[in-house]
């Protein structure tokens, strides 16, 4: 059984995960009106990435014997300035989601939950990629500058992207 107070944190991260969904999916329909097909396309996986680690959690919720809630969300943001200021916003949003994943970790230990605590290492492991991910990205733009040839290339390249995490067991991402 799921005490409250990690009910409590727990629901606060369903939250948290439908946001980032509705946000990667405000980036990926920037995008695709931008013409960038390829970010727009790593996006729209993206978000339902994110409804999946939504699900996850109210599954788990449920299934001990807690009431998963979803409630109302925050709008994301639906204009940037350009796309590299896109994923900084989106590395920024990664590290939140990281932090906010670590202090339930916190709280797990706290209250002697370990089934929980347990569960929540795949989400520490899956945090450990994305921040990975978008940092690469961000070195990939970076290298780009303004260069359009280059964000040509970036944006057909963006689909196969793969970055193999020290957290995960070696297979790319």
């Amino acid at each position: 059984m799921v005490s409250k107070k990690i009910e409590s944190a727990l629901n606060n991260q369903i939250r948290i995960e439908a946001e980032s969904s509705q946000i990667y999916l405000a980036m990926a329909v920037w995008a695709e009106v931008k013409g960038l097909e390829g970010v727009s396309k790593f996006m729209y996986d993206q978000s339902n990435e994110e409804r999946e680690h939504m699900l996850k959690l109210v599954k788990f919720i449920n299934e001990r014997g807690g009431h998963a809630h979803i409630s109302e969300l925050n709008a994301p943001n639906v204009t940037f300035g350009s796309f590299k200021e896109m994923f900084e916003k989106l590395f920024e949003h990664e590290v939140f989601v990281s932090n906010s994943i670590n202090e339930l970790v916190h709280i797990t230990l706290q209250e002697k939950d370990y089934a929980t605590h347990n569960f929540l290492q795949w989400y520490v492991a899956e945090q450990i990629e994305e921040e990975a991910v978008a940092r690469t990205i961000l070195d990939k733009i970076n290298m780009i500058g303004d260069d359009k040839g280059g964000l040509y290339l970036f944006d057909r390249d963006i689909q196969q992207l793969t970055v193999v995490s020290s957290a995960t067991d070696g297979s790319p991402v």
